[in-house]
Protein backbone atom coordinates (compact mmCIF):
# COMPACT_ATOMS: atom_id res chain seq x y z
CA UNK A 1 0.00 0.00 0.00
CA UNK A 2 1.42 3.34 -1.05
CA UNK A 3 1.69 5.93 1.76
CA UNK A 4 1.54 9.66 1.01
CA UNK A 5 1.96 12.30 3.74
CA UNK A 6 1.17 15.91 2.90
CA UNK A 7 1.62 18.16 5.92
CA UNK A 8 5.38 17.68 6.14
CA UNK A 9 7.78 20.56 6.65
CA UNK A 10 11.22 21.95 5.88
CA UNK A 11 13.30 25.10 6.16
CA UNK A 12 16.35 26.45 4.35
CA UNK A 13 18.47 28.27 6.98
CA UNK A 14 19.90 30.93 4.68
CA UNK A 15 16.39 31.77 3.44
CA UNK A 16 14.82 31.69 6.89
CA UNK A 17 17.58 34.08 7.98
CA UNK A 18 16.25 36.74 5.62
CA UNK A 19 13.28 37.32 7.95
CA UNK A 20 14.27 39.94 10.52
CA UNK A 21 14.12 38.28 13.98
CA UNK A 22 12.51 41.43 15.38
CA UNK A 23 9.73 41.14 12.79
CA UNK A 24 9.22 37.47 13.68
CA UNK A 25 9.04 38.37 17.38
CA UNK A 26 6.48 41.08 16.61
CA UNK A 27 4.37 38.45 14.84
CA UNK A 28 4.52 36.26 17.95
CA UNK A 29 7.34 33.84 17.22
CA UNK A 30 9.32 33.10 20.41
CA UNK A 31 12.96 34.18 20.86
CA UNK A 32 15.77 31.75 19.98
CA UNK A 33 16.32 30.71 23.60
CA UNK A 34 12.79 29.27 23.95
CA UNK A 35 12.93 25.49 23.31
CA UNK A 36 9.95 25.18 20.96
CA UNK A 37 9.60 22.77 18.07
CA UNK A 38 11.08 24.99 15.36
CA UNK A 39 14.32 24.97 17.37
CA UNK A 40 14.33 21.44 18.75
CA UNK A 41 13.55 19.94 15.31
CA UNK A 42 15.84 22.20 13.32
CA UNK A 43 18.09 19.38 12.11
CA UNK A 44 15.18 17.39 10.72
CA UNK A 45 13.65 20.50 9.14
CA UNK A 46 16.85 21.32 7.29
CA UNK A 47 17.54 17.85 5.92
CA UNK A 48 16.07 17.24 2.46
CA UNK A 49 18.14 14.18 1.67
CA UNK A 50 19.47 11.02 3.23
CA UNK A 51 18.31 11.42 6.84
CA UNK A 52 14.77 12.46 5.86
CA UNK A 53 14.47 9.61 3.38
CA UNK A 54 15.82 7.11 5.91
CA UNK A 55 13.18 8.19 8.44
CA UNK A 56 10.50 7.83 5.77
CA UNK A 57 11.81 4.39 4.84
CA UNK A 58 11.78 3.23 8.45
CA UNK A 59 8.08 4.14 8.69
CA UNK A 60 7.19 2.92 5.20
CA UNK A 61 6.22 6.37 3.91
CA UNK A 62 6.63 6.61 0.16
CA UNK A 63 6.09 10.32 -0.52
CA UNK A 64 6.17 13.55 1.49
CA UNK A 65 4.56 16.74 0.15
CA UNK A 66 6.75 19.46 1.65
CA UNK A 67 5.95 22.99 2.80
CA UNK A 68 7.86 25.80 4.51
CA UNK A 69 7.70 25.93 8.31
CA UNK A 70 7.92 29.00 10.53
CA UNK A 71 8.41 32.65 9.67
CA UNK A 72 8.56 33.14 5.93
CA UNK A 73 7.59 35.28 2.97
CA UNK A 74 4.14 35.97 4.38
CA UNK A 75 5.79 38.28 6.95
CA UNK A 76 7.50 40.39 4.28
CA UNK A 77 5.94 43.14 2.19
CA UNK A 78 6.42 43.93 -1.48
CA UNK A 79 9.33 42.78 -3.58
CA UNK A 80 11.19 41.38 -0.57
CA UNK A 81 8.40 38.91 0.15
CA UNK A 82 8.04 37.97 -3.50
CA UNK A 83 11.78 37.25 -3.80
CA UNK A 84 11.84 35.12 -0.66
CA UNK A 85 8.82 33.07 -1.77
CA UNK A 86 10.35 32.52 -5.19
CA UNK A 87 13.71 31.50 -3.72
CA UNK A 88 12.04 29.09 -1.29
CA UNK A 89 10.06 27.50 -4.12
CA UNK A 90 13.15 27.17 -6.28
CA UNK A 91 15.03 25.53 -3.40
CA UNK A 92 12.21 23.07 -2.87
CA UNK A 93 12.03 22.34 -6.59
CA UNK A 94 15.71 21.38 -6.54
CA UNK A 95 15.14 19.01 -3.63
CA UNK A 96 12.16 17.44 -5.40
CA UNK A 97 14.18 17.06 -8.60
CA UNK A 98 16.84 15.17 -6.65
CA UNK A 99 14.24 12.71 -5.26
CA UNK A 100 11.18 12.95 -7.53
CA UNK A 101 9.64 9.67 -6.39
CA UNK A 102 9.92 10.58 -2.69
CA UNK A 103 9.33 14.34 -2.40
CA UNK A 104 6.76 16.77 -3.79
CA UNK A 105 5.95 20.39 -3.06
CA UNK A 106 3.38 22.93 -1.93
CA UNK A 107 4.16 26.48 -3.00
CA UNK A 108 5.22 29.15 -0.50
CA UNK A 109 3.44 32.44 -1.27
CA UNK A 110 4.11 36.16 -0.62
CA UNK A 111 0.71 36.65 0.97
CA UNK A 112 1.07 40.41 1.54
CA UNK A 113 1.14 40.83 -2.27
CA UNK A 114 -1.90 38.80 -3.41
CA UNK A 115 -1.59 39.43 -7.15
CA UNK A 116 2.08 38.43 -7.03
CA UNK A 117 1.16 35.45 -4.87
CA UNK A 118 -1.30 34.27 -7.52
CA UNK A 119 1.40 34.58 -10.16
CA UNK A 120 3.89 32.69 -7.98
CA UNK A 121 1.34 29.95 -7.38
CA UNK A 122 0.89 29.54 -11.13
CA UNK A 123 4.66 29.47 -11.70
CA UNK A 124 5.11 26.89 -8.94
CA UNK A 125 2.40 24.66 -10.38
CA UNK A 126 3.09 25.03 -14.10
CA UNK A 127 6.88 25.38 -14.12
CA UNK A 128 8.00 23.63 -10.93
CA UNK A 129 5.39 20.87 -10.84
CA UNK A 130 4.02 21.70 -7.38
CA UNK A 131 0.60 20.48 -6.25
CA UNK A 132 -0.95 23.55 -4.60
CA UNK A 133 0.10 25.95 -1.86
CA UNK A 134 0.21 25.97 1.92
CA UNK A 135 -0.82 29.17 3.73
CA UNK A 136 0.19 29.74 7.35
CA UNK A 137 -2.47 31.45 9.43
CA UNK A 138 -3.62 35.04 8.99
CA UNK A 139 -1.85 37.65 6.90
CA UNK A 140 -1.60 41.08 8.54
CA UNK A 141 -4.42 40.00 10.88
CA UNK A 142 -6.72 39.32 7.91
CA UNK A 143 -8.51 36.03 7.23
CA UNK A 144 -8.43 34.50 3.78
CA UNK A 145 -11.99 35.57 2.96
CA UNK A 146 -10.82 39.20 2.85
CA UNK A 147 -11.45 40.43 -0.72
CA UNK A 148 -7.77 41.33 -1.17
CA UNK A 149 -6.94 37.59 -1.26
CA UNK A 150 -9.49 36.76 -3.95
CA UNK A 151 -6.82 36.57 -6.71
CA UNK A 152 -5.18 33.69 -4.84
CA UNK A 153 -8.47 31.82 -4.42
CA UNK A 154 -9.37 32.35 -8.06
CA UNK A 155 -5.97 31.21 -9.34
CA UNK A 156 -5.95 28.05 -7.22
CA UNK A 157 -9.42 27.18 -8.52
CA UNK A 158 -8.39 27.86 -12.11
CA UNK A 159 -5.28 25.69 -11.71
CA UNK A 160 -7.34 22.95 -10.01
CA UNK A 161 -4.92 22.72 -7.08
CA UNK A 162 -5.74 22.86 -3.36
CA UNK A 163 -4.87 25.47 -0.80
CA UNK A 164 -3.72 23.87 2.45
CA UNK A 165 -4.81 26.15 5.30
CA UNK A 166 -2.20 25.61 7.96
CA UNK A 167 -2.27 27.18 11.44
CA UNK A 168 -0.26 30.26 12.29
CA UNK A 169 0.45 32.16 15.46
CA UNK A 170 -2.68 34.16 16.41
CA UNK A 171 -2.58 37.98 16.16
CA UNK A 172 -1.32 39.95 19.13
CA UNK A 173 -4.77 41.15 20.15
CA UNK A 174 -6.09 37.59 20.24
CA UNK A 175 -3.11 36.38 22.24
CA UNK A 176 -3.57 39.22 24.73
CA UNK A 177 -7.28 38.63 25.18
CA UNK A 178 -7.33 34.85 25.45
CA UNK A 179 -3.90 33.41 26.16
CA UNK A 180 -1.49 35.77 27.93
CA UNK A 181 -0.64 35.64 31.62
CA UNK A 182 -0.12 31.91 32.15
CA UNK A 183 3.01 30.48 33.82
CA UNK A 184 6.13 29.67 31.83
CA UNK A 185 5.53 28.97 28.14
CA UNK A 186 1.94 27.80 28.65
CA UNK A 187 0.47 30.96 27.09
CA UNK A 188 2.40 30.38 23.87
CA UNK A 189 1.62 26.66 23.71
CA UNK A 190 -2.09 27.18 24.47
CA UNK A 191 -2.31 29.89 21.82
CA UNK A 192 -0.75 27.60 19.21
CA UNK A 193 -0.44 23.81 19.16
CA UNK A 194 -2.59 23.01 22.20
CA UNK A 195 -5.66 24.98 21.13
CA UNK A 196 -5.52 28.42 19.53
CA UNK A 197 -4.26 27.81 16.06
CA UNK A 198 -6.65 24.88 15.50
CA UNK A 199 -9.65 27.05 16.31
CA UNK A 200 -8.33 29.92 14.20
CA UNK A 201 -7.96 27.65 11.17
CA UNK A 202 -11.52 26.41 11.60
CA UNK A 203 -12.69 30.02 11.75
CA UNK A 204 -10.87 30.72 8.48
CA UNK A 205 -12.79 27.89 6.81
CA UNK A 206 -16.11 29.02 8.25
CA UNK A 207 -15.49 32.60 7.14
CA UNK A 208 -14.73 31.39 3.61
CA UNK A 209 -18.11 29.66 3.65
CA UNK A 210 -20.17 32.40 5.32
CA UNK A 211 -18.67 35.27 3.33
CA UNK A 212 -19.71 33.57 0.10
CA UNK A 213 -16.10 33.10 -1.04
CA UNK A 214 -16.59 29.38 -1.64
CA UNK A 215 -19.84 30.04 -3.49
CA UNK A 216 -17.89 32.43 -5.74
CA UNK A 217 -15.20 29.78 -6.24
CA UNK A 218 -17.05 26.45 -6.21
CA UNK A 219 -14.09 24.63 -7.79
CA UNK A 220 -11.68 25.76 -5.06
CA UNK A 221 -10.29 22.88 -2.99
CA UNK A 222 -9.26 23.46 0.63
CA UNK A 223 -7.31 21.12 2.91
CA UNK A 224 -6.97 21.50 6.67
CA UNK A 225 -4.91 19.33 8.98
CA UNK A 226 -5.05 18.10 12.57
CA UNK A 227 -8.09 15.88 12.00
CA UNK A 228 -10.10 18.82 10.67
CA UNK A 229 -9.16 21.55 13.18
CA UNK A 230 -12.28 20.82 15.30
CA UNK A 231 -14.64 21.18 12.31
CA UNK A 232 -15.89 17.56 12.46
CA UNK A 233 -16.93 18.04 16.09
CA UNK A 234 -18.55 21.45 15.54
CA UNK A 235 -20.09 21.12 12.08
CA UNK A 236 -23.57 20.01 13.17
CA UNK A 237 -23.69 22.79 15.74
CA UNK A 238 -22.60 25.35 13.16
CA UNK A 239 -25.28 24.12 10.77
CA UNK A 240 -27.96 24.31 13.45
CA UNK A 241 -27.13 27.83 14.56
CA UNK A 242 -26.09 29.41 11.25
CA UNK A 243 -28.62 27.88 8.86
CA UNK A 244 -31.26 30.61 9.08
CA UNK A 245 -28.86 33.44 8.29
CA UNK A 246 -26.77 31.43 5.83
CA UNK A 247 -29.81 30.52 3.76
CA UNK A 248 -30.43 34.22 3.07
CA UNK A 249 -27.13 34.77 1.29
CA UNK A 250 -25.55 31.41 0.37
CA UNK A 251 -26.43 28.98 -2.43
CA UNK A 252 -25.64 25.95 -0.26
CA UNK A 253 -25.84 25.05 3.39
CA UNK A 254 -22.74 25.39 5.56
CA UNK A 255 -22.44 21.61 5.79
CA UNK A 256 -22.89 21.04 2.07
CA UNK A 257 -20.30 23.66 1.18
CA UNK A 258 -17.69 22.24 3.54
CA UNK A 259 -18.30 18.63 2.54
CA UNK A 260 -18.01 19.57 -1.13
CA UNK A 261 -14.89 21.74 -0.93
CA UNK A 262 -12.87 20.78 2.16
CA UNK A 263 -10.64 17.78 2.84
CA UNK A 264 -8.95 17.02 6.15
CA UNK A 265 -5.74 15.27 7.18
CA UNK A 266 -4.63 13.24 10.18
CA UNK A 267 -1.54 15.37 10.85
CA UNK A 268 -0.44 15.22 14.48
CA UNK A 269 -3.66 13.52 15.67
CA UNK A 270 -3.08 9.83 16.30
CA UNK A 271 -5.86 8.73 18.64
CA UNK A 272 -9.07 7.00 17.68
CA UNK A 273 -11.89 9.23 19.05
CA UNK A 274 -11.17 12.29 16.85
CA UNK A 275 -10.64 10.02 13.86
CA UNK A 276 -14.00 8.32 14.33
CA UNK A 277 -15.65 11.74 14.62
CA UNK A 278 -13.92 12.86 11.43
CA UNK A 279 -14.85 9.64 9.62
CA UNK A 280 -18.52 9.93 10.57
CA UNK A 281 -18.65 13.61 9.57
CA UNK A 282 -16.46 13.79 6.45
CA UNK A 283 -16.31 10.17 5.28
CA UNK A 284 -13.33 8.18 4.07
CA UNK A 285 -13.23 10.01 0.71
CA UNK A 286 -12.23 13.28 2.43
CA UNK A 287 -9.59 12.15 4.92
CA UNK A 288 -5.91 12.11 3.90
CA UNK A 289 -3.01 10.69 5.86
CA UNK A 290 -0.41 13.13 7.15
CA UNK A 291 2.18 13.10 9.92
CA UNK A 292 3.26 16.74 10.52
CA UNK A 293 6.92 15.71 10.28
CA UNK A 294 9.22 16.52 11.97
CA UNK A 295 6.94 17.92 14.69
CA UNK A 296 5.32 14.49 14.94
CA UNK A 297 7.17 11.19 14.36
CA UNK A 298 6.69 9.28 11.13
CA UNK A 299 6.63 5.96 12.96
CA UNK A 300 3.79 7.03 15.27
CA UNK A 301 1.71 8.26 12.36
CA UNK A 302 2.26 5.05 10.44
CA UNK A 303 1.29 2.84 13.40
CA UNK A 304 -1.90 4.84 13.75
CA UNK A 305 -2.71 4.40 10.06
CA UNK A 306 -2.10 0.66 10.23
CA UNK A 307 -4.39 0.28 13.24
CA UNK A 308 -7.38 2.21 11.84
CA UNK A 309 -10.57 0.15 12.18
CA UNK A 310 -11.75 0.67 8.61
CA UNK A 311 -12.17 -1.53 5.55
CA UNK A 312 -9.11 -2.12 3.39
CA UNK A 313 -10.54 -0.01 0.57
CA UNK A 314 -11.11 2.93 2.91
CA UNK A 315 -7.63 2.60 4.37
CA UNK A 316 -6.20 2.82 0.87
CA UNK A 317 -8.21 5.99 0.26
CA UNK A 318 -6.81 7.57 3.41
CA UNK A 319 -3.25 6.32 2.82
CA UNK A 320 -2.82 7.45 -0.78
CA UNK A 321 -5.77 7.35 -3.14
CA UNK A 322 -7.42 10.55 -1.90
CA UNK A 323 -4.10 12.41 -2.08
CA UNK A 324 -3.48 11.15 -5.59
CA UNK A 325 -6.92 12.40 -6.65
CA UNK A 326 -6.99 15.76 -4.84
CA UNK A 327 -3.37 16.74 -5.53
CA UNK A 328 -2.96 15.03 -8.91
CA UNK A 329 -0.10 12.88 -7.60
CA UNK A 330 0.84 10.11 -10.01
CA UNK A 331 2.87 7.21 -8.67
CA UNK A 332 6.58 7.83 -9.32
Amino acid sequence: MRIIALEEHFIVPELAGRVDPALARQRGFPPPDVPWSQVTRRGELIDLGAARLADMDAAGIDLQVLSVAGAGADLLAGAEGVRLARDYNDALARAVAAHPARLAGFAHLPMQSPEAAAEELERAVRDLGFHGALINGLTEDRCLDDPRFDPILARAAALNVPLYLHPGIPPAAVRAAYYDGLPGQMSFVLSTAAWGWHIETAIQVLRLVLSGALDRHPRLKLIVGHMGEALPFMLARCEQTLAAEASKVLRRSVTQTILEQVWITTSGFFTLPPFLNALQTFGADRILFSVDYPFAPNAVGRRFLDALPVAAADKEKIAFRNAERVLGLAEG
